[in-house]
């Protein structure tokens, strides 16, 4: 399965901008192939978002493999950590 990341192309916090950057420069350096949903480009798409995490107050980058939940930034951040990303994104 190819991963899937809610993110915002337009974003005041500085903070998001960089945990974005860092989820797809691990993405990118480890060759895992993901989809990018920008939801700034529509309302439609951050309803989406909030309801398959089954949360209305987070914020992007949120992370799916296929119709799974994998987390936030946080949780891939501690995953990173923990040397556990395999698992976090329930790669096979």
């Amino acid at each position: 399965m190819v991963l899937t990341i809610y993110y915002t192309s337009v974003s005041g916090s500085r903070e998001v901008k960089q945990q974005q950057h860092a989820i797809f420069q691990y993405l990118d350096s480890m060759k895992i192939k993901y989809n990018l949903i920008d939801i700034a480009t529509s309302n439609d798409l951050k309803e989406e978002m909030y309801r398959k995490t089954g949360k209305t107050e987070i914020m992007p980058p949120q992370i799916f493999n296929g119709d799974i939940y994998c987390g936030d930034y946080s949780m891939f951040f501690e995953a990173v950590e923990d040397m556990k990303v395999k698992e976090f994104f329930q790669l096979k």
